[in-house]
């Protein structure tokens, strides 16, 4: 019978402090533990209900700068935790710049037979811990009534009431409080007054979907996969330079993600370079820099595999994983 529920920190916005209570963007992240947090978070044992809960502090960075070593040592911590059969789901606080980029790797890290039966909700703040009204402890108290709702399954990001999947959620806005969406997919529930209101279950993992044990994350670096933006008068020199031979062969680029006009369309000149990057062995992969939609191939091949629906900065994690495979 689960028991509690496991609170992990990062950092982020949401632990930031400010020198005064008006100032909204001025703060420095990551200065409050998860413990404390949660300690001056008014109502938590209401929500809990009879659940108990544990904290730890897994990483302390503003999410701007959320690396290699964070997400491997975050990935081990939520598995160990997850596997425990008295825990019942997990939340993450987490900064926003980055969190749509850790659920998708922790999604495609974390084992499947598990994410199926339990959550790992990701929550953030817009405002800091100082602000007059943040909205970091409402959006923790959302988060926890999502871990604990039984239709909850799988890595989820809840901000500003609305609850988004790990492979849909992207950030979509620098200040507002709603600063999330999950483009034609849509949020996958509402948070209101407490209780959770889904509009659809929970995704399972795609059959296509290739996945990373944690077991076999490197403690080394990933391997070095880059974005490319096509625009008006692009040239080829940035991919260029990326494949050219570096000093220190272990920081070779070995994949590029293009994030591609409309529908992942690329700049001939661009295009000319991606060409011999590919011929060099480097992997790319066409995504579409619009917020809205994929990439439709129809029934042309294309020079460049598919991103697959994923965002650029999703396709360069699922890149980085199967080659680190």
């Amino acid at each position: 019978m689960f028991k509690k529920l496991v609170f992990l920190g990062t950092g982020g916005t949401i632990a930031g402090t400010a020198a005064g209570v008006n100032d909204n963007v001025g703060y420095t992240a990551a200065q409050l533990g998860v413990g404390e947090l949660l300690a001056a978070l008014p109502g938590l044992q209401q929500v809990l209900g009879g659940l108990a809960f544990f904290a730890e502090q897994v990483a302390q960075v503003d999410s701007k700068d959320m690396g290699w070593p964070q997400w491997r040592e975050l990935a081990v911590r939520v598995q160990h935790h997850l596997v425990q059969p008295d825990v019942a789901s997990i939340v993450i606080t987490h900064g926003t710049d980055t969190l749509e980029e850790t659920a998708f790797f922790l999604s495609r890290v974390l084992p499947q037979k598990w994410l199926a039966q339990k959550a790992v909700v990701l929550t953030c703040a817009m405002r800091p811990a100082s602000s007059l009204a943040p909205d970091g402890p409402q959006n923790v108290l959302d988060a926890v009534a999502v871990a604990q709702s039984d239709v909850a399954r799988g890595v989820l990001a809840v901000c500003a009431g609305a609850v988004h999947s790990a492979r849909d959620v992207q950030k979509v806005h620098p200040y507002r409080l709603d600063a999330f969406d999950s483009g034609d997919a849509g949020p996958l529930a509402y948070v209101q007054e407490g209780r959770v209101r889904w509009l659809h279950a929970c995704p399972v993992a795609d059959i296509g979907d290739q996945f990373f044990p944690v077991e076999a994350l490197s403690r080394d670096a990933w391997p070095r996969v880059e974005i490319i933006l096509s625009y008006a008068g692009a040239t080829g020199d940035t991919v260029r330079a990326l494949c050219a031979k570096p000093v220190d062969s272990a920081h070779v680029v070995r994949g590029i993600v293009v994030a591609g006009t409309g529908n992942g369309t690329i700049h001939q000149h661009l295009n000319t370079a991606l060409r011999e990057a590919q011929a060099q062995g480097v992997r790319v992969l066409r995504a579409t820099r619009c917020a809205y939609g994929s990439v439709v191939t129809g029934t042309a091949a294309g020079e460049f595999a598919d991103a697959q629906g994923l965002s650029p900065v999703k396709a360069r994690i699922a890149l980085m994983l199967e080659l680190m495979a």
